[in-house]
């Protein structure tokens, strides 16, 4: 009993800081915010071109199943999965900080898949605690706003960084000269 409690609470420890310094740190909310709906955007321009049937399972009773097509991007099993894995590509973000406002943001320094430098870039292995609070950041909002999310893909909207995370989530404070990703 007494090794259970002591494993929980060396778990306890190692995850602890890292959801600590995610939750309190506005740099850190707010470029997990940008950096998720940067990927979020990626991947729903991407499926756009792609249409999925959706229908019923239900038969008629001429033999036909009603089926209907609309946008990937726009079905719920493709914004699940995609919400499901986009917080680990987290780790293809690092920190800067702008030398002449001295404001940190993330900014994607990976190359995406399907880009042609992206084979020879998976060749080398990068991993980092540094960006576990982004991971961490980027859980919570999700768990937090993911109806949000669901609902600016929906109405297929544009600049969903700044609608979700100025806007609606109110993690970003509104600039009009906001960096991009």
């Amino acid at each position: 009993m007494g090794l259970v409690l002591l494993s929980v609470a060396l778990l306890a420890l190692l995850v602890w800081p890292a959801q600590a310094v995610a939750a309190q740190d506005p740099d850190v909310l707010c470029g997990a915010c940008r950096a998720l709906m940067d990927e979020v955007e990626y991947d729903v321009t991407k499926a756009q071109q792609k249409k999925t049937k959706v229908g019923s399972f239900r038969i008629n009773p001429d033999g036909t199943q009603e089926q209907r097509k609309m946008p990937l991007a726009h079905s719920e099993a493709f914004l699940a999965d995609l919400l499901d894995g986009v917080c680990e590509r987290m780790n293809d973000y690092k920190l800067e900080e702008d030398p002449v406002t001295k404001k940190k943001a993330f900014k994607r320094f990976a190359p995406r898949k399907g880009d042609k430098i992206y084979k020879e870039f998976k060749k080398f292995y990068f991993y980092s605690d540094a960006y576990r609070p982004l991971k961490f950041a980027c859980e919570a909002i999700i768990e937090e706003h993911e109806d949000e999310i669901s609902s600016l893909i929906a109405q297929e909207a544009h600049h969903l960084a700044d609608k979700l995370c100025s806007e609606k989530a109110d993690l970003c404070e509104t600039s009009a000269n906001q960096i991009e990703l």
